[in-house]
């Protein structure tokens, strides 16, 4: 793998010096950058993906929401439509994607959803329909320059941090490491409990982005497990866990610690077929022990809820695992965003 890997560097290389080339040229302003009439947000990463963006997101949103009137904007990743679409709570996952989804069933009209693949256009058109909006959160806008920011935020896992990875195919960064150098905040996402004071100190120095940017740490913190249909969650003596998120590694590890699992594993954003629900299940049934159940992840729910798989699974005992995180410099990150919001 790390022949591969040096064998693919001068592939890397090109495609990493297109992209500073792209950049330079937002730098030196021959890309226009387009304001907008709210605060913007975003949050992202320089990999491609399994940095935890999502929670994140839902985090900010979640502790702004009742202060201040918040969208949400993403792509719509793996969605079969285009163009911008306001999300509702009978919006399908097909069509504006898994992610814009979950965060609409679960902020509901306390917060607008919205999707379209050109930031600009859809920010106008959300402030069109909400002309009142004052906060807009870029999901995985990282790359994504033609929209003024007023704060940038940038992912990475304590894993598989930026500084160790390579730009594609030779590693899974987007752009070279040198892009950290746009972010105002930096957190590392998915850290141990166990992470001290001078570990952390260690990666502040390996991370090595400007001295005015906020650098914080945090957890994932699992939550109940609740019913896709209906039920109570019990612990059972056997999980069939099935995900299609790019890490379902840590999930895996903690449901372990309830009872033995076994893991099912699609690729990250899979739209599940009614093929692979009889798979889930077909497995499922071989399970020796009736104390059973099949545990999803909350990003998954809205793929597994759509019109065409949703009746194959509702006479099942499926259950999905909610999760937070845990910011050790909350309040520095609230102060931050909320003096935009104010200035704005």
């Amino acid at each position: 793998m790390q022949i591969l890997r040096y064998i693919l560097l001068p592939f890397s290389f090109l495609y990493g010096g297109i992209l500073y080339l792209r950049n330079l040229m937002f730098d030196l302003g021959i890309k226009k950058v387009e304001k907008v009439e709210a605060t913007v947000v975003s949050i992202g990463n320089l990999s491609m993906g399994g940095t935890g963006k999502t929670p994140h997101v839902d985090w900010v949103v979640s502790k702004m929401k009742n202060e201040t009137l918040t969208a949400i904007l993403s792509r719509g990743y793996g969605r079969k439509s285009r163009g911008f679409l306001l999300v509702t709570k009978h919006s399908q996952a097909e069509t504006v994607g898994d992610e814009a989804l979950f965060y609409k069933r679960k902020h509901n009209d306390d917060v607008q959803v919205a999707v379209a693949e050109k930031r600009v256009e859809g920010a106008q058109k959300l402030l069109n329909l909400k002309p009142n909006l004052e906060l807009i959160v870029l999901d995985d806008a990282y790359q994504h320059r033609y929209i003024h920011r007023d704060l940038n935020i940038l992912l990475t896992d304590y894993s598989h941090p930026f500084y160790k990875d390579f730009v594609v195919p030779s590693g899974r960064l987007r752009e070279f490491r040198s892009g950290k150098n746009r972010a105002d905040v930096v957190i590392v996402t998915k850290c141990p409990s166990t992470l001290d004071s001078e570990e952390r100190s260690n990666l502040k120095k390996k991370i090595d982005v400007s001295p005015n940017a906020l650098i914080c740490f945090s957890q994932v913190k699992y939550g109940e497990i609740l019913p896709i249909n209906s039920g109570e969650f019990t612990v059972p003596e056997q999980i069939l866990l099935v995900t299609g998120i790019a890490n379902p590694q840590p999930l895996y590890e903690h449901l372990k610690k309830l009872a033995k699992v076994e893991l099912m594993s699609f690729p990250d954003h899979h739209d599940f077929t009614t093929k692979d629900i009889r798979k889930i299940h077909n497995l499922f049934d071989t399970f020796a022990t009736q104390n059973k159940c099949i545990v999803t992840t909350a990003k998954d729910v809205p793929r597994l809820c759509s019109n065409l798989v949703k009746p194959l699974i509702e006479n099942y005992p499926w259950f999905y695992q909610t999760i937070n995180v845990e910011i050790d410099k909350e309040q520095e990150l609230l102060k931050k965003i909320k003096e935009h919001v104010k200035k704005d």
